[in-house]
């Protein structure tokens, strides 16, 4: 496929600057694939859609305060430091993107907070991107905590507003516990505690995986033909007890719903040649687009992305095309919320 078909009538005041007051009031579009049909609900009646052994596979990963403010040595001038991830923690070297680039080279010097944390640029990746090394003579765990302290919630620049302290808590899922993301899997956002305790009691079970989300997915397309695009790597955990849990459920033809599109990228990055979930530690950089045959979830929950998306393109890669196409222009006439603190739609 090409990009240009993934463009779509898009209005910026469509971007959700905040969250629902609770989690599970978000809007839900219900995209029926067998029926083409779409209805409109909010996101707590999944509960009447799902019964006894379903499934609901959960991204566990942890967004931390990625974003630093710093100065510079010498000059005192102003930085911004966004930590994607981490190299190697022996040596405390972090993979980021720097602002403004332009002052920031090789053996530059950064100091964050009243000099409390030290960094040195050891080497230009891209445009934006170095390597630095934290000058920190702790323990890892002491340099994650002073990095949480110093740092801010990554809010992506598109929501315009400064970070505020219940972005601590929203801009995560409430089953968030392996710290590593940049950003949330934002379709398990939608969870409130109420929801999942009264899914548990229907039976519903909901094994986990990490997959910690990077920008990569964020990342323009810049090739027309698809098959040319290169995603960026994000590291990716499944656990044995998640594949017991998943293999089971499609012996027995239950539904297997992958909560969000970092889900879904996982389980098909680790399928067996007897189309069923291997336990799997690694790197993916699997890009879904369509066409895709799907092997593992059966139903997709996702937030609405916007245009040329790689997310829009792996929601279309499994709610089909024309459907997913009609689904978005329904989705902007009616209003529904985009992005990370958005609305949702559920494919079945």
């Amino acid at each position: 496929m090409k990009l240009s078909q993934f463009k779509f009538a898009f209005n910026e005041a469509l971007i959700a600057k905040y969250p629902t007051e609770a989690r599970d009031e978000s809007k839900l579009m219900v995209i029926n694939r067998e029926k083409g049909k779409i209805e409109h609900k909010k996101f707590s009646d999944i509960l009447g859609m799902f019964n006894d052994r379903d499934v609901m596979v959960l991204n566990n990963t942890k967004v931390f305060p990625a974003r630093l403010y710093g100065s510079k040595e010498k000059t005192g001038a102003k930085i911004e430091v966004f930590l994607l991830r981490e190299l190697n923690k022996e040596m405390k070297l972090w993979d980021v993107l720097v602002d403004p680039a332009r002052k920031i080279r090789v053996g530059n010097k950064l100091y964050f907070g009243n000099d409390d944390l030290v960094a040195e640029v050891v080497d230009n990746t891209t445009s934006r991107g170095r390597t630095i090394r934290f000058l920190f003579d702790g323990s890892d765990e002491e340099l994650r905590k002073l990095i949480d302290k110093l740092g801010e919630m990554p809010l992506p620049k598109y929501m315009g507003r400064e970070v505020e302290k219940t972005d601590k808590e929203r801009f995560n899922t409430i089953f968030a516990k392996n710290i590593g993301a940049v950003i949330p899997p934002t379709a398990g956002m939608h969870f409130s505690r109420e929801l999942m305790m009264r899914l548990e009691i229907k039976g519903i079970r909901f094994p986990e995986l990490t997959l910690h989300n990077g920008l990569g997915s964020f990342r323009t397309v810049e090739v027309e033909d698809l098959t040319k695009h290169k995603m960026d790597s994000e590291y990716f955990e499944i656990p044995v007890e998640t594949t017991q849990i998943v293999n089971t459920a499609l012996v027995e033809k239950k539904k297997i719903v992958a909560v969000g599109n970092s889900v879904m990228r996982a389980l098909e990055s680790a399928v067996s040649s007897a189309d069923r979930l291997n336990p799997l530690s690694g790197w993916t950089d699997k890009f879904l687009f369509p066409p895709h045959d799907f092997k593992i979830a059966n139903v997709l929950i996702s937030n609405f992305h916007p245009p040329e998306s790689t997310l829009l393109m792996a929601s279309a890669a499994f709610g089909g095309f024309e459907l997913m196409e009609e689904a978005y222009n329904e989705a902007v006439k009616k209003k529904y919320r985009f992005l990370a603190y958005g609305d949702a739609m559920i494919i079945i």
